[in-house]
């Protein structure tokens, strides 16, 4: 199959959507598929085996933004792909899947924005509606669109979207595991971080407003633990003030190994945001063995069993967040029972499977394409 790839976001640039996309190529190359990626400028040649070209972009919050160019409709002409992959579509998603419809080439987008929350989070108030006409416009245009949780499935069938399906994130079992905790460099890490044997309350992603770090101030003064924050971003001045005096730890951004030791150095994962379309940093947690505490909102609720691998706090609540976390911190017995619920919670997630699935749903638009091209050239074989 030849796969076109179009992403609002790749390489430098490092979020859930280049992630995404990068365990798709990987997928495809070992697999026997070809493809070719169209993402904003700044991006590399190549990954896995497979060309990248770069089309103008805009930078906005630190990130390059696609902007629509002539380059795309004659790159995926001259590449003539089986289907195309839309990843996150926004102005440059849009323009591939318009040129893919004008080309008569199946194509599939991936619902990866929380549009409501940011619409709450920048008090857009009715502009929202403006949004979400936005988003509908163009996840019409294609013939499926793939939705990570069952909030967002929600979302998209509250405006009227029709072609849905779940298609879900996959998660390194081997890289993020509980063995890590006994590799000496992991236990060197804790050491550091808990040097008189706190319990360690970890978070990895975007130091940026949507995440909203700063409700980690609600275990001020709580005993016995010690904050680890892995990421960077823009919000980092403001959480630093907001943090002060509280025993964190600023890892920065971390990745490869590096990331999974981090995990393997926490006792228990916090997530404090409540616009998750999906979570996958709750999934890498889980992973590596360690009960989540997350807002039951978006993303969060398909991953974590309050009870059972975690818990879900009241969103918008830091009082509850406190009580949540403090559960975990004093009870070693509950960690050790919720972090193996949430290990057996990811096991049928690996990347493979979730490509999978993938690839599955590939072919059933390329073949719903093929049979709507079929009845449509029946009348014409009939008047001959």
């Amino acid at each position: 199959m030849r796969v076109a790839l179009i992403t609002e976001s790749f390489l430098p640039t490092v979020s859930g959507v280049t992630t995404s996309v990068c365990k798709v190529l990987e997928h495809l190359s070992r697999t026997g598929h070809d493809a070719m990626v169209i993402a904003p400028a700044g991006a590399p040649a190549e990954y896995a085996g497979f060309p990248v070209h770069g089309v103008p972009a805009a930078r906005y919050r630190q990130f390059p933004v696609g902007m629509p160019s002539p380059q795309v409709h004659r790159l995926l002409a001259d590449f003539a792909p089986d289907v195309l992959h839309a990843a996150s579509p926004f102005l440059l998603g849009a323009q591939g899947i318009a040129a893919a419809n004008r080309q008569d080439v199946p194509s599939v987008a991936v619902f990866q924005t929380d549009v409501a929350g940011y619409a709450r989070r920048n008090r857009l108030g009715p502009a929202a509606q403006s949004v979400w006409r936005f988003v509908k416009w163009v996840h019409e245009g294609a013939d499926l669109t793939l939705a990570p949780s069952s909030a967002s499935m929600a979302d998209l069938r509250r405006i009227g979207l029709r072609r849905l399906a779940h298609w879900t994130r996959g998660v390194d079992l081997v890289g993020y595991h509980p063995n890590r905790r006994s590799d000496p460099e992991a236990s060197a890490l804790r050491s550091r971080l808990a040097p008189n044997g706190e319990v360690v309350v970890g978070y990895v992603g975007r130091l940026a407003p949507e995440k909203q770090v700063e409700r980690f101030r609600a275990l001020r003064g709580l005993p016995g633990i010690r904050l680890a924050l892995v990421g960077d971003g823009p919000s980092r001045p403001a959480l630093e003030r907001e943090l002060a005096g509280m025993p964190v730890t600023w890892l920065g951004r971390l990745d490869g190994a590096d990331l999974a030791r981090a995990y393997a150095s926490f006792d228990l994962f916090l997530h404090a945001g409540t616009e998750e379309t999906f979570g996958q940093t709750l999934q890498e947690a889980h992973a590596a063995g360690l009960p989540v505490v997350a807002p039951r909102a978006g993303g969060p609720i398909d991953l974590v069993s309050h009870g059972e691998n975690g818990f879900l706090f009241i969103p918008d609540d830091e009082r509850d967040l406190r009580r949540c976390v403090a559960r975990l911190v004093l009870d070693p017995a509950l960690r050790r029972r919720m972090g193996e619920a949430g290990r057996r919670s990811v096991l049928g997630r690996s990347w493979e499977n979730v490509c999978g699935a993938l690839l599955a749903h590939y072919e059933q638009v390329v073949d719903e394409r093929a049979a709507v091209r079929a009845m449509v050239a029946v009348p014409l074989s009939m008047q001959r």
